[in-house]
């Protein structure tokens, strides 16, 4: 598992890396105003629905049936090709809805924009352009999981990429463009044309026959989508908390949008590298297993995942709130995105990381229960957990605005992880925590975050003094020298020598 996770935690930073640099070029072009809100709400509609769909919900609802179909000599390829087909089907229809009545699709998504808001006007015209994004990928949803079942999953973690490096190019190009938020949105859309040839390209070399079907109601297709929707709000928990703090959002100030979006960029950096990865590893693993009858190796794999969640999450969940503002001002500070701006995102992040560490474990614990075909319990738990959730973001955000609802956003995460980890230990899936292990890295971490705190203050003097143009940077690079190797070996003395039981 580890060297699976090994290889998409790797990709996936290399994706966020060609990201971080595509944000750093749009914040300097678009700042935190009206036009980058426009963008950001353009990009992040199709791209939450995308997550929704692409990151666990679709592999869980699938993988299962097709495994199984594939296993027994059934008809797996007539399965995914009716699957196929009534995916291109919805998404055309959406599509269709989306361009022809974008307007109430924004004001049923953005209720915030009023008719007179130049926002508004600018963000219809964005969405029009980056809608067919979704469906995109969708399609790449469809060949990721034909290769996860077959353990292939490099092509699928280097798809990203392609969307970061289509928006520099048009960004680069800007000038061609009636302004840099169309450009943008241009880029957005190639990226999911790119993409879906990415790995067509690779199902093809992976052996994979490709063909679409006729939408019909097979009883495999039926199975499905009974799946299909417990799973995508299961899986897509933090996808929906965030979208929820997208519409909340378009009835605050202008320039909170800009400013969430920027903030959580950073928070889904961890999350894409561990919390995402493990579960896209741990998903067709459990799958394989609870066919043979293996409970043992279940276990085992689920208590590997979430040691692996707390002893990277805990301390990045610590140095984000401590460093937040440090790391937002070095990348983001800089043309239109000013120093107001900066603060407010830096304020979001700490909120954020409240709830890294249960955002971390969400997506494998999920897992557990769907590769057992359990897609209700997920949901239940959800359902339970949105309820704190959204009554937090609505008594918070008029009193912290955007930080307001990124804090509900990590009390109903935690509440969601609770729920799944209580469950979890109740039905056998997961061992106990070692408590001693525990203790030592809860000590560990503290240790660093004192040192962070003490030396913080020191270091910024010393390294606006030495090098002013790089300062935070500089500083960044010296406390992570301090910090990283205390969290690090307190870290590996967790994990060293640990075995599920």
């Amino acid at each position: 598992m580890l060297g699976k996770l090994g290889t998409v935690s790797g990709l996936t930073l290399l994706s966020r890396i060609f990201g971080f640099l595509r944000d750093v070029v749009l914040a300097a072009a678009l700042g935190a105003g009206p036009v980058a809100d426009a963008f950001m709400l353009a990009f992040r509609l199709p791209n939450h629905f995308r997550a929704l769909l692409a990151e666990g919900a679709f592999n869980a609802a699938f993988l299962p049936g097709y495994a199984a179909l594939s296993a027994s000599g059934g008809p797996a390829r007539r399965f995914g090709a009716e699957v196929l087909g009534w995916l291109l089907l919805a998404n055309l229809v959406l599509l269709a809805v989306a361009l022809t009545q974008t307007g109430w699709v924004l004001s049923l998504l953005a209720p915030g924009l009023g008719a007179e808001d130049p926002t508004r006007a600018l963000a219809i015209t964005l969405t029009r352009i980056t809608f067919p994004y979704l469906l995109c990928m969708s399609v790449v949803a469809y060949l990721g999981a034909l290769l996860n079942s077959r353990d292939r999953f490099a092509a699928t973690a280097a798809a990203p990429i392609l969307l970061n490096l289509c928006m520099l190019a048009t960004l680069w190009a800007a000038p061609l463009f009636p302004g840099v938020a169309q450009a943008a949105a241009v880029g957005v859309t190639l990226s999911g044309v790119a993409q879906v040839v990415l790995l067509a390209v690779a199902a093809t070399r992976a052996g994979i026959a490709l063909s679409v079907a006729p939408p019909r109601l097979s009883s495999e297709t039926r199975t499905f989508f009974r799946r299909l929707g417990p799973a995508m709000l299961a899986a897509g928990a933090l996808q929906i908390s965030v979208l929820a703090d997208t519409v909340l959002a378009t009835f605050l100030p202008a320039g909170s949008l800009s400013t969430l979006y920027y903030a959580d960029r950073l928070y889904q950096l961890p999350i894409g590298l561990i919390g995402v990865a493990l579960g896209t590893v741990l998903l067709p693993d459990i799958g394989r297993r609870a066919g043979l009858g293996d409970a043992d190796g279940m276990r085992r794999a689920l208590d590997r995942a979430a040691m692996v969640c707390l002893a990277t999450g805990l301390p990045m969940a610590v140095l984000m709130a401590l460093l937040g503002d440090w790391a937002v001002e070095a990348l983001f500070r800089r043309g239109a995105f000013d120093a107001e701006a900066a603060r407010a995102s830096a304020t979001i992040l700490a909120a954020y990381a409240l709830g890294l560490v249960p955002a971390l474990s969400v997506r494998s614990l999920v897992a557990g229960f769907h590769g057992r075909g359990d897609t209700r319990t997920p949901l239940t738990a959800l359902m339970l957990a949105a309820i704190p959730n959204l009554g937090l973001k609505l008594a918070l955000a008029p009193v912290l605005g955007a930080a307001g609802l990124a804090l509900a956003t990590s009390a109903g995460m935690a509440v969601y992880a609770g729920l799944l980890w209580v469950l979890s230990r109740r039905r056998g899936h997961a061992s106990a925590l070692p408590r001693g292990r525990v203790a030592g890295l809860l000590a560990t971490t503290a240790v660093m975050a004192a040192a962070v705190l003490a030396l913080k203050a020191p270091l910024r003097a010393a390294a606006e003094a030495a090098l002013p143009g790089g300062a935070l940077a500089a500083a960044l690079i010296a406390l992570g020298l301090v910090g990283l190797p205390i969290q690090a070996a307190g870290s590996l003395l967790f994990l060293r020598g640990w075995r599920p039981a």
